[in-house]
């Protein structure tokens, strides 16, 4: 598990491989992820956006960028956690993400960023 803290707010991400799938008739390596967004600080702080760089050894290079996780803006206060699962498909069979979280501080106002640490993307057998 990939841990990173940013203003307080911890970022643990776990991954799995989910096999392979056909999309727009080329195949793709299937991964899932599960994100743990810990408020480790003392302040109550909303994530608004999402913005994730997704890349494979094949360079291949895919942004994502909105409002939110999985259609949610959650409110974390203080040592409140949020866990969501999503997923992503490579056609290479080894690739990683990295990015940030958009959050707002409720008591202060402020807009802040929190590193979303870089994770690998590997298929069972390349880790043999």
């Amino acid at each position: 598990m990939i841990n990173q803290i940013t203003k307080g707010i911890k970022i643990s991400v776990d991954t799995k491989y989910k096999g392979t799938n056909y999309r727009n008739n080329r195949l793709h390596h299937i991964f899932g992820y599960i994100i743990t967004i810990e408020n480790k600080s003392t302040e109550t702080v909303k994530l608004t956006d999402r913005f994730w760089t997704i890349f494979d050894t094949l360079n291949n290079t895919e942004i994502v960028s909105g409002e939110g996780v999985v259609g949610q803006t959650p409110i974390l206060k203080p040592n409140d956690m949020y866990k969501y699962g999503s997923g992503c498909f490579l056609e290479s069979n080894i690739g990683a993400m990295k990015g940030f979280y958009t959050m707002i501080n409720l008591e202060t106002f402020e807009q802040f960023k929190v590193i979303i640490p870089t994770f690998q993307l590997t298929t069972q057998a390349t880790l043999n």
